[in-house]
């Protein structure tokens, strides 16, 4: 009797000993990446290069929060207050990065010569751009939408010519990361469409 209960006793030990060693060997999946994705095929070049043939295009500024590679997330409809991040989803730069880099490409593509803050000359106007939002809202638990709010100032030297806000929302692919990095980056092709024809109606110098 005594034998079969020893019997009994390592057979469990050793069931136990398996199960543990599985779950030591589980691995949490490998973080992944996004980007905007590559900038489509170059849009014709607008009247904004008539009227602004050469801008200093400065870097996006935003919060503290757009300034990591961690994605977030806000359920709306159970607290639209919590910004939640994505367990195994990051950015491959930050949003403040990515927008700035998209923002001058399609800035470019529209005909307007973009110049760095470093190539400053006398006489160029300057666009400073800051986001205030830049999220995927989810309605439901099927149904998100991308929302970018970002302010254009327009300078030339120290004086302010025009400011505009261009608010975007589009509704994502997918209830995920996946989904709302592709709405995401509609959303900020879309504002910069906006911010062309915007400069296309600043007076020329």
């Amino acid at each position: 009797m005594n034998h079969n209960r020893l019997r009994s006793c390592a057979a469990i030990v050793a069931a136990c000993t398996a199960l543990l060693a599985g779950c030591a060997s589980t691995k949490a999946p490998a973080p992944t990446s996004f980007d905007f994705g590559p900038v489509a095929a170059p849009v014709t070049p607008t009247p904004a290069a008539a009227a602004i043939p050469a801008l200093i295009v400065a870097d996006v500024n935003g919060p503290a929060t757009l300034d990591t590679d961690r994605m977030f997330y806000r359920l709306t409809y159970a607290n639209a207050q919590q910004a939640l991040p994505y367990a195994y989803n990051r950015w491959a730069a930050t949003p403040l990065q990515l927008l700035s880099q998209r923002m001058k490409a399609r800035i470019a593509q529209g005909g307007v010569k973009v110049l760095s803050t470093l190539d400053a000359t006398g006489g160029v106007p300057v666009l400073r751009l800051e986001m205030d939002e830049f999220s995927q809202n989810f309605a439901s638990a099927t149904q998100s939408t991308a929302n970018i709010s970002l302010r254009a100032s327009l300078f030339r030297g120290h004086q302010l010519v025009d400011q505009r806000t261009f608010t975007r929302s589009t509704e994502a692919p997918s209830a995920d990361a996946a989904g709302g990095a592709s709405a995401l980056a509609a959303t900020s092709d879309a504002i910069a469409a906006d911010l062309l024809t915007w400069l296309a109606t600043l007076p020329p110098r």
